[in-house]
């Protein structure tokens, strides 16, 4: 180690050295790239030690790794280094924690450098001074001593910064509004000064008008029954900042240019897709409530309420249930088939008259056809028909039916119901009560008892609250079924009649039907919320025919038809 007699000291020879830069959070200002350089400078300038510059630049970068997770010959950059002894004599570093956090990665760097006879230099040291390590001199065992000395206090003051800063997390979780500092906040929210109203120290979560977007854009994707994972190709072919990208673009964007500069020293890394399985992660999760959660489950107070984040949540309690229930696992009956014949027109829509199934499409032959012979169960009549067919009747259907009916746009105000979670609620209580008599201390059964009690009269405040029901809030958009159909594409399409209840069943065919529709063997309804609309404009529609017709009375024994084609009708005839 440098002593009084080398302070100041020159090198005779210059020194090959290699400029060690470490960050554990690329975004930490009181820790920056810019400042580490600086020391380092300062320091090899000293010691006579050159850093070379250009091409022949020597400097070894590792942002975002952590000292104390990763060994100086794990890191990307500077264990590319030290696999090269021979290409430089000494590394720089500014501080002593720059360098390592624990005795053994402090070992084995000190055993690494005697080895290879090389210089360890740290431009401030203990109490502030430089610290110089010469192993050079294989004999002289004073630099090893003196560096597991130094690592050892490393590692205990390491130790000790943890155990402040998991104390003070423990207690800032305690706190209503109260946001830990540093760190990734959840989707949907940022990190905002604590306002002057709520105390004006520290740091709460308020809500980000563009991820708040994307939620909704999600929402309202999944109450038209996309799926999530189709919600989340969506996104990704928009283009749309998955969770962990938009924080990386927001902490670049506060940074501004002095992290641009660092960013081209760090790995490029690909950028994360969103997933059907994140996006479920996120809808179903408290946060979105504004609830603080610790190992997944939620924060409470004395009283048993969750513990708030934000003053202003994302979502209420009642459409944060309603989503739950759409995300909720179907039963295998209700799933959606996973089959590549999802350009289908009818796919869920045409069922075979003989078992009740769904028909699905032959992109082959061009045809629907029964396939319970697929799923091991017995038809007694199983049918196949051409898909251009009965994709022009059903279109031609559906159009004369539902066409002139006007599109409503329909608003969804939920309701309220304590239930889901009093259940979630219960399963917390249950889990905390399996833990009951584990407790050796009397501060940890005390602890135990305050939680059981908080859950307990949470619960008991649930169960007091009333159950309201939802309520649907009807508008006109000024356009009718038919001025969506011609505006949608086949998925769409599909949607429209699956959202009203279409259903087409096809009988088996009989002799001479290969040449164009047997309307025979169609039957086909619309049985959803479309129906009595349908039902109002058929009865306007007949209404206005009866007032412009001659009045004439029918012919004795005729039968009269509602809703029929021209088809149809020369069938009937």
């Amino acid at each position: 180690m440098e002593s009084d007699a080398t302070v100041g000291t020159v090198f005779a020879k210059t020194l090959r050295g290699v400029r060690c830069i470490r960050l554990s959070v690329r975004t930490d200002e009181t820790t920056s790239p810019e400042r580490q350089r600086e020391a380092d400078d300062i320091a090899a300038a000293a010691l006579g030690i050159d850093f070379g510059e250009g091409d022949v630049l020597r400097e070894a970068v590792d942002l975002d790794v952590s000292a104390s997770k990763v060994g100086p010959f794990d890191r990307p950059q500077l264990g590319g280094w030290l696999a090269r002894p021979v290409d430089f004599d000494a590394l720089v570093w500014w501080r002593f924690d720059r360098a390592i956090r624990s005795m053994g990665d402090m070992h084995e760097l000190a055993k690494w450098a005697r080895e290879h006879r090389k210089m360890l230099v740290f431009a401030e040291g203990i109490g502030g001074g430089r610290l110089v390590f010469d192993f050079r001199n294989p004999m002289d065992p004073t630099s090893e001593l003196m560096m597991m000395m130094l690592a050892f206090a490393a590692q205990v003051e390491a130790q000790s910064i943890k155990d402040r800063v998991t104390g003070a997390q423990a207690a800032i979780r305690k706190m209503q509004l109260r946001w830990r500092g540093g760190g990734r906040s959840p989707y949907g929210y940022l990190p905002a000064p604590m306002p002057k109203e709520h105390g004006g120290i520290g740091w709460t979560l308020v809500p980000d008008p563009e991820a708040v977007e994307v939620i909704e854009r999600i929402v309202a994707a999944l109450l038209e029954g996309k799926s999530p994972r189709a919600i989340a190709l969506m996104l990704n072919k928009d283009g749309v900042l998955s969770p962990s990208e938009h924080w990386k673009a927001y902490k670049a964007r506060i940074k501004g240019a002095a992290d641009a500069d660092t960013a081209t020293d760090a790995p490029k890394r690909k950028p994360t897709p969103w997933r059907g399985q994140r996006i479920v992660e996120m809808l179903t999760s408290p946060l979105l409530l504004g609830w603080k959660l610790h190992k997944g489950k939620p924060v409470r107070d004395d009283q048993g309420n969750p513990v708030m984040a934000a003053e202003t949540p994302i979502l209420t309690r009642e459409e944060f249930d309603q989503i739950s229930v759409l995300l909720a696992p179907k039963p295998t009956a209700e799933t959606a088939p996973t089959r590549k014949d999802s350009t289908a027109l009818l796919l869920r829509v045409i069922h075979c008259k003989g078992c009740e199934s769904r028909m699905y499409l032959n992109k082959r032959s061009g045809t629907y056809g029964c396939s319970s012979y697929k799923y091991g169960t017995y038809c007694p009549a199983p049918v196949t028909i051409r898909a251009a067919w009965v994709d022009e009747y059903v279109t031609d259907e559906f159009l004369r039916q539902a066409g002139p009916v006007p599109l409503m746009r329909v608003t969804e105000i939920p309701g309220y119901d304590p239930q889901p979670e009093i259940d979630a609620t219960a399963v917390e209580f249950a889990e905390h009560q399996a833990q009951k008599g584990r407790q050796k201390s009397k501060a940890a059964q005390a602890e135990w008892q305050r939680r059981a009690d908080a859950l307990d009269a949470r619960l008991a405040e649930l169960e007091s609250r009333e159950k309201t029901e939802p309520r649907r809030e009807v508008t006109h958009t000024g356009r009718t079924f038919a001025d969506e159909w011609h505006a949608a594409d086949t998925e769409g399409k599909r949607a429209m009649l699956i959202e009203a209840g279409a259903r087409l069943e096809i009988k088996p065919g009989i002799k001479g039907g290969w040449r164009k529709l047997d309307l025979r063997r169609v039957e086909f309804a619309i049985t959803g919320h479309l129906d009595p609309a349908i039902e109002e404009a058929t009865t306007v529609a007949d209404d206005l025919a009866d007032e412009q017709r001659p009045n004439h009375a029918p012919t004795s024994g005729a039968k009269a038809h509602r809703n029929l084609t021209p088809q149809a009708l020369a069938t009937a005839a």
